[in-house]
This record gives C-alpha cells, sequence and structure tokens, in this order.
C-alpha cells in the first residue's frame, strides 16, 4: 500500500477544500449571495406547485410518439431545476453589470445547468433505475469539476493503491473499472433491446431463432464489458491465463448441472422442437412455454401459476408438444343417449352445438364430427370430435360449453340420457311365499 501517497494526496484535498471554503464562503459577498439563492430556490419551488400540473398535462400530449414517452413522463420534474436555473444565470448577469461578486451564483447556475442537461438526456433511458444512478453518477463528477475539486480527488483515488510486483490495483482504476463495466452492461442492455425489436419485425425469423440470437448476444456482451473492466483496472489477462484450466475444470464440476442447462437450452432453440407460445405437455405439468431462458423454460397455466422446467428435462423426459408442426388440436366429447332415443338426430343436434362455438373450427377435415362407438349396458355412446386452434385458451372449458349446449338441446328435443339400470328376471317364485309371510310375522301388526 502507498502509504506516503495516500497521505499526501489527502492532504492536498483537505488544502482544496479548505482554500475554497476560505474564498467563497466565509466573505460578506457569499452570504448576500447565499440569501439571492434561498430566493431562487423559494420562488422556483413554488413556480413547480403551479406550473408542474400544465406541464404535465402538455407532456402527455407530446409522449404519444414511442421516443418521447419516456422523457414526457417525467417533465414535470424539470420546472423547479429549470426554474432555478433561468433565475440564477439571470441573477449572475444582474451582479455581473453591478460590478458585485456572483461566484456563488454563478457555480449554483452551473450545476443547475448541468443537472438539467444530464436529467433530459438521461430521461431517454427507458429504466428508472439505470437514468437516476447515471443522472447521479455523471452530475457529481460535473460538480466536482465545477467546483475544482476534480483533481485532487483523482490524485488521492490514484494515490491509494496495492502493488505486487508488476500489478498495480488503485482505487481510482476499481472505480473507473466498475463505472466502464456499468456503461457496458447499459450499453449492452440497450443494443440487445434494439435488435431484439428489430428482429421481431422481420419476416421469416422464428422466435427460436431470435431468443437464440439475443442469448449468444448477450453472453457475448457480458463477456466482452468484463474483460474491458479488467484491463481497465489494471489486470494483466495473461498473468490469469495459468489457473484458467484449474478454475475452469473446478467450475465445470461445481456447476455441471447449470452447464448442462445452458448447453440443453441451446439445442433447445437449435433444432426448433420447442419454441415461445408452444403448448406443452411434461410430467404434471400443461401450459404453454412463455419464457426460454438460458437455465430453465416457464411453462405457465391457465391456473396463474407457472413451472420453472429445467431446459435439461426437456431434453431428457418426454415432452407433449400439442402445436408444435400444426396448432389444430382435436377434443373429444363423449355422450351417451338412451336406446329409446333417435340416434341419428342426437348427432345432428352435437353438431350443431359444436358449430354454435366460435372456438371450434369449421371447414374440410376440421369439420365436427360424431361418430357411434359403443353400444353400452345402458346407453348408445356417441363421440364428437372437435377442433381449435388455441389450445392455451384452455381445452375444458370449450368442452364444457358444448355439453352445455348439447344438455340443452337434447331437452328441447326429447333425446334422454341414460342412468344405470338392471333388469331382474325370476324364472321361479318357490319358497317366496314362505319368506314373505316370515318376514311380515316379524315386523308385526301395522297401524293404519
Amino acid at each position: 500500500m502507498e502509504n506516503g501517497g495516500d497521505i499526501l494526496g489527502l492532504t492536498a484535498l483537505l488544502s482544496a477544500a479548505e482554500g475554497w471554503v476560505s474564498d467563497y464562503l466565509l466573505t460578506g459577498p457569499a452570504l448576500v449571495q447565499a440569501a439571492l439563492l434561498l430566493v431562487i430556490f423559494g420562488v422556483s419551488y413554488a413556480a413547480h406547485r403551479r406550473l408542474a400540473p400544465q406541464v404535465g398535462r402538455l407532456a402527455d400530449r407530446g409522449g404519444r410518439l414511442p421516443y418521447l414517452a419516456n422523457p414526457a413522463a417525467h417533465a414535470h420534474f424539470l420546472v423547479a431545476p429549470m426554474v432555478a436555473m433561468l433565475l440564477a444565470w439571470l441573477s449572475y448577469a444582474i451582479l455581473t453589470s453591478l460590478e458585485q461578486d456572483g461566484q456563488i451564483v454563478r457555480i449554483a447556475a452551473n450545476l443547475l445547468t448541468a443537472w438539467v442537461v444530464i436529467r433530459i438526456v438521461t430521461g431517454f433511458l427507458r429504466q428508472s433505475g439505470w437514468a437516476s444512478l447515471i443522472a447521479s453518477l455523471v452530475w457529481t463528477v460535473a460538480a466536482l469539476a465545477i467546483l475544482g475539486w476534480l483533481d485532487p480527488i483523482y490524485t488521492y483515488l490514484d494515490g491509494v493503491a496495492f502493488t505486487a510486483g508488476e500489478l498495480r490495483l488503485s482505487l481510482l482504476g476499481i472505480i473507473n473499472g466498475i463505472l466502464l463495466l456499468g456503461v457496458f452492461l447499459l450499453a449492452s442492455n440497450l443494443l440487445i433491446g434494439l435488435a431484439d425489436n428489430r428482429m421481431k419485425r422481420l419476416e421469416g425469423v422464428s422466435p427460436a431463432a431470435r431468443v437464440l440470437f439475443v442469448k449468444i448476444l448477450r453472453i457475448a456482451f457480458i463477456i466482452i464489458a468484463f474483460v474491458v473492466a479488467l484491463t481497465t483496472v489494471g489486470i494483466d489477462l495473461s498473468a490469469i491465463a495459468i489457473f484458467s484450466g484449474a478454475v475452469g475444470i473446478g467450475v465445470g464440476f461445481g456447476l455441471q448441472k447449470v452447464i448442462s442447462n445452458l448447453f440443453s437450452g441451446i439445442l433447445l432453440l437449435l433444432d426448433r422442437s420447442l419454441k415461445p407460445g408452444d403448448v406443452i405437455e411434461i410430467g404434471d405439468a400443461y401450459g404453454w412455454i412463455n419464457k426460454m431462458g438460458a437455465r430453465y423454460i416457464t411453462v405457465a397455466t391457465r391456473d396463474g401459476k407457472e413451472y420453472l422446467i429445467p431446459n435439461e428435462d426437456m431434453i431428457t423426459q418426454q415432452v407433449i408438444n400439442w402445436s408444435y408442426s400444426n396448432r389444430a388440436v382435436r377434443i373429444r366429447v363423449g355422450v351417451g343417449i338412451s336406446y329409446g332415443s333417435d340416434v341419428r338426430r342426437a348427432m345432428e343436434l352435437m353438431v350443431e352445438a359444436a358449430q354454435a362455438q366460435p372456438r371450434v373450427l369449421r371447414g374440410g377435415q376440421h369439420d365436427p364430427q360424431v361418430r357411434l362407438t359403443e353400444f353400452g349396458d345402458s346407453s348408445v355412446n356417441l363421440e364428437l370430435r372437435i377442433w381449435v386452434t388455441d389450445p392455451e385458451q384452455g381445452m375444458v372449458n370449450v368442452a364444457s360449453d358444448i355439453r352445455l349446449a348439447v344438455w340443452d338441446a337434447f331437452h328441447e328435443n326429447g333425446i334422454e340420457f341414460p342412468f344405470p339400470q338392471r333388469d331382474l328376471h325370476l324364472s321361479s317364485a318357490n319358497g317366496l311365499e314362505a319368506l314373505l309371510e316370515r318376514y311380515l310375522d316379524a315386523r308385526g301388526p301395522q297401524k293404519t
């Protein structure tokens, strides 16, 4: 650790701060400017309360354009700093014309201007958290530069360092590496989002290919970001190349399942057996693929549940894809009628009930059809076969609607639903009379 450099850097930093305070704050004109700034901030606050609602309504009109929607949503927050900025520059101009000291007002005006410009620029970022963080960091650096404190702080941070052989790690380098890593990750997210939106508009690009491209692009950007950040910190990548083999083996054993799921996900995207939106069934999970991640696939159900299924299970287990090559799915609805009913009329009514449902396909081979499947013990069993193209909307519900329609149609047309029954035939009644007499004697006389 470079202790001498740390002490000298800290001393220079404290000396600069002490000189700035004595030159700008501990004077009579400074108190006048401070009072003037308090008045400016009070006026800007009052202006914000009065003008912010009007600015918000105007911004909503301009926010109808996609690229202006996010800045417009935060426009009303800039009313107070913009009013304060204009009043500060006006006050500085007046003080200068009167040949009065206005350095504090000028510094405040510069700080307000930097804040307004930075917030306007970062307002175009869709991630509000990233926008606030970047705005705060950039404004802090700008404020230090305006106050004249940037060089002493820069020197001090560079002096706080650790040296081991040819490797030198300074606090300044670590901060620069972290900031550069954040900038690269933010830029990669923006570029990936733009590429994803662009590929959505391209015809002929399947969802699986789009997900694969975005996933590979994200991995590449993350690797580049970390390499650049480590290089900026001062770490020579060739120095750690010797340990990369051993570390890779250790990581491979420790993250075997993670790596297996990662490559299984890539295989799923390459062979196009699954894609977002497909309706699948695996084990107890039945639903549609909502997201294909690097480690797992999200299967959403109509019950509001989401199954997170590892990619490896999608490779090694049997998966039923209801919409692999064709989204049309056939549903079978069984109905039984009594032997005394008109079978042909019942079949016509079942077809009519199916055709009245908007989700049921009609035309060609997808027309609803009824087949007589069995002469049962108590009923004539019929089976209605229908086709739907949106299995993710549920299949039990459409079958239920058809059964209700069939119920109403059968009752209106005299078609009877059977119930279990048995016919008992007695070939001989010998001994039955004696048994009946003993039964009546056991019960005794009955009141009438």
